[in-house]
């Protein structure tokens, strides 16, 4: 993995071409068992199916990429049940050395955009309480907490609460 400048990572919608990127990226992120759910990433299988089928309907998806390496990621899910469909809930990640660089920022926004446009008006998400960078990042962007799981999640012996977030678009 090579570091670098935000200036030097552009932000683009997921296409077939980034899929084993975005594998791999979702796998370094995961085993670092910190700030997503998984401890390690999907089969590659599981995360093209994911991807494809994104692509297919329309989900807001996006990759910031240097060069060729995928080096984050982030998606907003739009509900699919009758009820539902007006809210959509936001994934991402970045990984380590590209982070607190902006391009968190740069992510959402445009993922953000992409949800508006396809008429989500609720962004929800859940953030460890320990991941105080993407809460804070969270906050600035408008997200409001709403609530809290307590000791929602127990590894390596360590508890740990979600933080459940939204956003109004």
């Amino acid at each position: 993995m090579t570091e670098g400048g935000a200036s030097d990572v552009e932000i683009v919608p997921i296409s077939e071409r980034y899929i084993e990127g975005y594998n791999r990226c979702l796998d370094a992120v995961a085993r670092e068992r910190r700030y997503i759910g998984f401890v390690e990433g999907p089969s590659l299988e599981s995360s093209r199916e994911f991807v494809l089928s994104n692509i297919h309907e329309g989900v807001p998806q996006f990759v910031a990429v240097k060069g060729d390496e995928v080096v984050g990621w982030c998606d907003i899910s739009p509900g699919k049940r009758e009820g539902f469909t007006h809210c959509g809930t936001l994934g991402m990640g970045l990984i380590r050395g590209y982070r607190r660089r902006g391009i968190g920022t740069r992510l959402m926004e445009r993922t953000m955009e992409a949800a508006k446009a396809r008429g989500v008006e609720r962004v929800e998400l859940e953030v460890y309480a320990s991941n105080a960078p993407a809460v804070s990042l969270y906050e600035k962007r408008g997200f409001v907490h709403e609530g809290v799981k307590r000791r929602a999640r127990k590894l390596d012996g360590i508890y740990d609460d979600i933080l459940i977030m939204a956003f109004f678009i």
